[in-house]
């Protein structure tokens, strides 16, 4: 055994440690980084160094990031943030990682896209894969995983799988009105939930003001709270998280009318504002037909 000026060492392991640790200085490379020189920093106890990336770009990491080879580059060829943990390519149950996505849980950790060995796709955060909460898209759940997307229940329509809570799939949907919620997968099934929340289910027909297959109630609702609780602040516009672009809707009669997808929301919002022509038209018509004088009002209030 041999002494060292910081503790003992056994067969040379804590000596490797001593020279890696002398190693990194002005000149040293990992991947395409080069060392540049100490920025005068700490980060925990290490000195956080100044690189260069073979890109162009500068960036600083600590001595301990350095050693350990977690960045290789500044992020111009990987998506992966300097202090982020690059798990692509690894297997977690039956999922693979393919890469990094921007969206977060509320823990901060990164959500990654994932392949399944039964060909499915999902998003799962850093933290579920890594405690096991995840280990497939859903083709391992108990009850089974449905194939929900694109389909209505009621008021609603499936937008994304929201993954498992309290032994119970979960789906993102977006309600004819445009709010958007997450509803269990048995509730869908058996129709219990058939809207966000925003028309309560017990009210009857004459409630709802049924004309030509239309609630005149709902109408006028969405016309009067048009971005209550609505996550883009708009009724009937939403990000489709899987293609990151903004899609826009409106139901009518009965039935949702896809307006397209767009990659800025302005530009989903005006395609709604479009399709709320019909809307207009038809309370318009509603008011002439069935109460004298209330169409006059409403474009007055419109103007």
């Amino acid at each position: 055994m041999c002494t060292f000026r910081n503790g003992f060492a056994k067969d040379g392991v804590f000596l490797a440690k001593e020279n890696a640790a002398e190693k990194i200085g002005p000149g040293h490379r990992v991947g395409h980084l080069m060392v540049i020189s100490d920025s005068g920093e700490r980060k925990n106890g290490y000195v956080v160094w100044n690189c260069r990336c073979d890109c162009g770009k500068e960036i600083k990491l600590d001595r301990r990031t350095l050693q350990r080879e977690t960045v290789t580059d500044c992020g111009c060829l990987t998506k992966i943030k300097p202090g982020q943990r690059d798990i692509s390519g690894q297997r977690f149950g039956k999922l693979t990682a393919q890469y990094c996505t921007q969206k977060r849980d509320r823990s901060g950790s990164y959500y990654w896209h994932c392949i399944c060995d039964c060909g499915g796709e999902v998003d799962a955060s850093l933290h579920q894969l890594q405690t096991g909460c995840r280990k497939s898209c859903g083709c391992l759940s108990h009850p089974p995983l449905k194939q929900f997307v694109g389909r209505r229940f009621g008021q609603l329509t499936v937008t994304a799988y929201a993954g498992k809570k309290n032994g119970m799939h979960q789906w993102t949907c977006l309600c004819d009105c445009g709010n958007e919620t997450v509803v269990g997968q048995s509730l869908l099934q058996s129709g219990k939930t058939k809207s966000c929340g925003c028309i309560r289910e017990t009210v009857g027909r004459d409630h709802l003001k049924l004309v030509a297959g239309t609630s005149v109630t709902m109408l006028e609702t969405v016309h009067r709270h048009p971005n209550a609780a609505n996550v883009s602040g708009h009724t009937g516009v939403y990000l489709n998280r899987k293609v990151q672009k903004w899609c826009a809707q409106i139901g009518f009669q009965g039935k949702t009318y896809y307006l397209g997808s767009y990659d800025r929301k302005e530009d989903a919002v005006k395609a709604r504002l479009r399709g709320e022509e019909i809307h207009e038209r038809f309370l318009d018509w509603y008011y002439r037909e069935y109460l004298p004088g209330q169409a006059v009002k409403s474009r007055q209030k419109s103007d």
